[in-house]
C-alpha cells in the first residue's frame, strides 16, 4: 500500500472506533449496509456507473473469498501487464468523486463487489461484463463474518449467539446468504458468469487460476500460473506487507470446517434445516457440497 492509502484506511478505521455500533450499519431497501464504507451516496452514484465488456468483475457475498480472489486476479493481470491502481476494489465503497476517476480508467479495470445481483448496476449485464462469482459454505461463512464484524471498528461488535440468529434472518451487512445463493442459481446458465466455490479453490488453487484466467481471457504459461498459486495460498497473502494493518482483520485462518469450533449441536440443526429448505433441489446448493463441508 502507498502512504496516501495507509493514510487513508487509518483514517477509516478511526472513524468507525468514534461512533456508536448502532450507528455502524443503515437500512436501504431492507438491506444492512456499512455507513462509513458504503454509505447512500455511493450506492446512489452507482447508478450512473457505467460497465465495460472487458472489466474484471468480481462478486461475492461477505467472507466467501473475495479479498483472496481480489489478490489472485490483480497478480494475473500485473502478470499479463496491466496495471491495477489502488483504489478500493468494491464499487459501493467507491464514493461519487472516485467514480469519475474509475470512469476514465485504462482498460482492463478490477472491479468487485459484495452487492446482491439485482443492485448490481445494470451496465454489467446489458454491455455483457464477465463476472466471477465466489461462495463459500453457510456455516463457515457465517464463522468468518463474526470474527470480521468484531475485528473491524467500521462494523459493530456483536455476541456469537447474536451474531448467529442475525446471519440466519438476513439482518446483517448486505443481507441474507441465502437470497444470494437464490438468485445467482438463476445465472448458473449464464455464459458471462462464472461460479466457483472457496473449498474448490482450496483444494486445487493450481487448476483455480487456470480456470479464472481462461474465463476473462489472460494467457498465461503453465509456469506463470503457477507461480500465481504460490504466491495466493492464505499463508502467503496473510504475511504479504501491501496489507499492512488491514491482514489483522480481513485474513484469519482461511480453513474449511472452522465451524466445527463454534457451531452448537441446535445451531448445526438448524442451518442443516435451513439449507435443505431454502437450497435443496438447486445445483448451486449442490455445487456447494453441503454435506461433504458442513456435516
Amino acid at each position: 500500500m502507498s502512504d496516501q492509502t495507509l493514510k487513508s484506511v487509518k483514517s477509516t478505521l478511526e472513524r468507525g472506533m468514534n461512533m456508536k455500533d448502532e450507528e455502524k450499519l443503515y437500512k436501504r431497501n431492507g438491506i444492512l449496509y456499512s455507513t462509513i464504507m458504503s454509505p447512500p451516496e455511493n450506492l446512489d452514484a452507482l447508478k450512473d456507473l457505467e460497465a465495460r465488456e472487458d472489466d474484471v468483475m468480481l462478486v461475492a457475498y461477505p467472507k466467501c473469498g473475495c479479498n483472496w480472489m481480489v489478490g489472485v486476479l490483480k497478480k494475473v493481470m500485473t502478470t499479463c501487464g496491466y496495471t491495477v491502481p489502488e483504489l478500493p476494489p468494491l464499487i459501493e465503497f467507491i464514493t461519487p468523486q472516485i467514480q469519475k476517476i474509475v470512469a476514465e480508467m485504462p482498460s482492463r479495470r478490477l472491479l468487485a463487489t459484495h452487492l446482491h445481483p439485482h443492485d448490481i448496476p445494470v451496465s454489467f449485464k446489458t454491455n455483457r461484463t464477465k463476472m466471477l462469482v465466489v461462495f463459500r459454505n453457510p456455516k463457515d461463512t457465517l464463522v468468518s463474518y463474526y470474527h470480521f464484524m468484531n475485528k473491524n471498528p467500521v462494523l459493530p461488535n456483536a455476541s456469537w449467539d447474536k451474531f448467529f440468529s442475525d446471519f440466519m434472518s438476513g439482518e446483517v451487512g448486505w443481507g441474507s446468504y441465502f437470497d444470494h445463493i437464490l438468485a445467482w442459481e438463476k445465472h448458473m446458465d449464464d455464459p458471462n458468469v462464472l461460479m466457483v466455490t472457496y473449498e474448490e479453490l482450496k483444494e486445487n488453487l493450481l487448476d483455480g487460476v487456470k480456470k479464472v484466467a481462461d474465463f476473462f481471457s489472460f494467457t498465461l504459461t503453465d509456469e506463470q500460473v503457477k507461480v500465481i498459486a504460490e504466491e495466493s495460498t492464505f499463508s502467503a497473502m496473510q504475511k504479504n506487507p501491501s496489507y499492512g494493518k488491514l491482514a489483522e482483520i480481513i485474513f484469519r485462518k482461511g480453513e474449511v470446517g472452522d465451524w466445527k469450533n463454534h457451531f452448537s449441536e441446535a445451531q448445526s440443526k438448524q442451518m442443516d434445516e435451513e439449507f435443505k429448505k431454502k437450497l435443496s433441489g438447486t445445483r448451486l446448493g449442490a455445487k456447494l457440497k453441503y454435506e461433504q463441508y458442513c456435516q
